[in-house]
């Protein structure tokens, strides 16, 4: 039986279990990034880019969940580090698009071994990390209606 105390008990809370996984897998690519040049959100904007090149950052913003306020600095270090460039549409001045340099082309090759070391460094196996990931996906689907 669940009582009101447990219900603001913290160890009860959803938000702080995903909130302490997320900060612990970031902790587990941080070693695998480091050697790339990229922090864990530089590494999701290149993975963004490496699936679809040539977009706005509205668009990277969307797929990321992340604002503009948070992507604008991030793009201007990785602009400076040389994966990719900023330009604004010709046609109209307000949108931002961002392609990859060939640096950052280059980059994805030694990036495919990112998941796979993350794969044995989880301490569950492939098939429940896969279901794991089925439900957070179907989680973020219903939040985000």
């Amino acid at each position: 039986m669940t009582t009101n105390d447990d219900l603001l008990k913290l160890d009860n809370q959803l938000c702080f279990a995903l909130y302490v996984a997320s900060k612990e897998i970031i902790r587990l690519y941080k070693p695998l990034l480091d050697p790339l040049g990229l922090t864990y959100t530089g590494y999701i904007v290149m993975l963004v880019l490496w699936e679809k090149d040539q977009i706005t950052i509205k668009e990277l913003g969307e797929r990321l969940s992340l604002d503009t306020g948070t992507l604008t600095p991030l793009l201007k270090k990785m602009e400076a580090d040389g994966l990719l460039s900023r330009r604004r549409s010709p046609l109209d001045e307000r949108q931002v698009y961002i392609w990859l340099t060939a640096k950052g082309k280059q980059l994805k090759n030694p990036a495919l071994e990112v998941p796979k070391q993350m794969i044995c460094a989880l301490p569950s196996d492939l098939e429940s990390t896969g279901n794991l990931l089925v439900d957070l996906h179907r989680l973020i689907g219903a939040i985000k209606k």
